[in-house]
């Protein structure tokens, strides 16, 4: 059976996403809740946040943060129990640029999620600036 290629990968991946999210979004609010990059490097040392790279696996294989949780967003839909709802327990959302980590924070805090936010920037910045990356597990 035939891979698709790159580019149609990444055209089903997106159809995916906006399935997983038009399953979680709601009408309401849209405020915006980036964090610096930093501050997640910081929470991640500090364990003081649950950082979770919703990037899908063939990006997770070019390396990930050390201390990141991986779930992919094409699988949060069906592992929403994975993710903390408490509000004293913020959540940080990162993949690639801060796109899909944006999209998906704003759907679950429709859907109730109260201390949840992305980070700006993203892996592919974390990674333009030479931070740790490590294999996933």
């Amino acid at each position: 059976m035939n891979q698709p290629s790159a580019p149609a990968r990444r055209r089903l991946l997106a159809v995916a996403g906006s399935a997983v999210l038009a399953g979680l979004a709601a009408p309401g609010h849209a405020a915006d809740e980036a964090l610096p990059l930093e501050a997640a490097r910081d929470a991640l040392a500090r364990r003081s946040a649950i950082v979770i790279d919703i990037r899908e696996p063939e990006e997770h294989a070019r390396g990930v943060a050390p201390g990141m949780r991986l779930l992919p967003m094409s699988q949060i839909g069906q592992r929403l129990a994975e993710i903390p709802r408490d509000p004293s327990q913020p959540v940080l959302l990162v993949c690639n640029t801060q796109n899909r980590s944006r999209a998906t924070a704003r759907a679950l805090r429709e859907r109730g999620w109260t201390n949840v936010h992305y980070v700006a920037g993203g892996m592919s910045e974390w990674a333009r600036r030479g931070w740790p990356l490590v294999a996933p597990r």
